[in-house]
């Protein structure tokens, strides 16, 4: 049942239920959070920049310890991954891929041509980063190596030591390629925990990404942000934002400085929501005929039904009960992996609503099983 059909992650935007636990964002903030009516209409609307912001720049630089000048601003973290790959890779040039991972790691350097070597992270292992078989796949032919921190959909964090090895390895046995980290959940943590530094320092060889979309809960600003160290694949990036979408929208651009303003006082409820969420999504598990992942950051994580309880005819069932009580979950099959497993979000429903999307939840299980 293992397949890759991000197409029908389409439904997450366009079809909406009443209980979303395939949502992996946290609640997205109003526009009147950010600024005032008088604020924004000062907000000019002309051209901006292909490097973004000055100001933005500054606020995404201090974080992730680069400076200003090595923070590209992108249309969302998605254009960010576009913009790399169409500068790494050319048609038959190789890329290495951890996955479960967000769909478009994949599609955008397929859609360029690029031939894509798939690693896959194991359930079994806790989605743990395969170094000795990452290194056996890669190639002095391999241009671009991508993967999450947190991922997606696991939520497992890498570990600075674990990304050190993968560029030691990438640098013996694939000089010419570029390590991608999508840093996007890097600062969705659970309760006190202190956000993990950004990976963007480690090395020239190494790119971040990263958003406002997920762990700030501005998703319909489409901004996000890549980092890089290497002054030459800087200036390539600009000038291939620049030949694309040219500038970002200025208004996301004021909006999302606004966000990162208030950072703190933006993530501090939404980690302790998040650790309430998870603390309750652990407890209701061990009640429960699934196998879970613990993440490490993120809203999200991945849960598994076992062969020993569910047929592969009762995977499907799982999804149909679920469907019929308005209720759904991301199935494994959008990211690469079996749909025994599947992707929920435990960040982006109020408390109550959680908590009863987990009683329809359990109420498909029970039908399935």
């Amino acid at each position: 049942m293992t397949a890759f059909a991000p197409s029908a992650m389409t439904a997450l935007i366009d079809l909406s239920v009443r209980y979303d636990l395939a949502e992996s964002t946290c609640p997205p903030l109003n526009l009147g959070d950010l600024a005032d009516a008088a604020t924004l209409a000062a907000v000019p609307l002309g051209y901006g920049t292909s490097r973004g912001d000055a100001r933005l720049r500054a606020l995404i630089a201090a974080d992730t310890g680069v400076d200003a000048e090595q923070v590209l601003v992108t249309v969302g973290a998605i254009e960010a991954m576009f913009l790399l790959a169409q500068a790494t890779c050319a048609p038959g040039d190789r890329v290495l891929l951890a996955t479960p991972c967000f769909p478009p790691a994949r599609t955008v350097p397929e859609g360029l041509g690029a031939r894509v070597d798939v690693v896959p992270l194991s359930f079994d292992d806790g989605y743990r980063l395969p170094l000795d078989r990452i290194s056996a796949e890669l190639d002095p032919r391999t241009r671009l190596v991508s993967l999450a921190s947190p991922q997606n959909p696991s939520g497992v964090r890498f570990t600075e030591q674990e990304l050190r090895t993968l560029l030691a390895t990438v640098r013996e046995r694939a000089p010419d390629a570029v390590v991608l980290v999508d840093e996007t959940y890097r600062e969705s943590t659970y309760g006190d925990v202190a956000t993990p530094r950004s990976a963007a320092t480690l090395s020239p060889q190494l790119v971040t990404c990263s958003s406002v979309s997920k762990a700030h809960g501005a998703p319909g600003l489409r901004l996000g942000w890549l980092t890089t160290t290497n002054t030459a694949l800087y200036d390539q990036l600009r000038e291939a934002k620049f030949l694309t979408t040219i500038a970002c929208s200025t208004v996301d651009e004021f909006l999302a400085a606004q966000v990162l303003r208030q950072r703190n006082e933006i993530l501090a409820p939404r980690a302790k929501r998040l650790r309430e969420a998870l603390d309750e999504l652990l407890q209701w598990t061990r009640d429960q005929p699934v196998e879970i992942v613990l993440p490490d950051g993120g809203a999200l994580c991945c849960l598994r039904l076992p062969t020993d309880r569910f047929t592969d005819d009762a995977v499907r069932t799982f999804y149909a009960r679920l469907a019929e009580r308005d209720t759904r979950v991301a199935p494994g099959s959008w990211f690469g992996e079996d749909d025994r497993v599947f992707r929920l979000g435990f960040g982006h429903l109020s408390a109550s609503d959680f908590s009863a999307a987990l009683e329809r939840l359990a109420d498909a299980l029970t039908a399935s099983s």
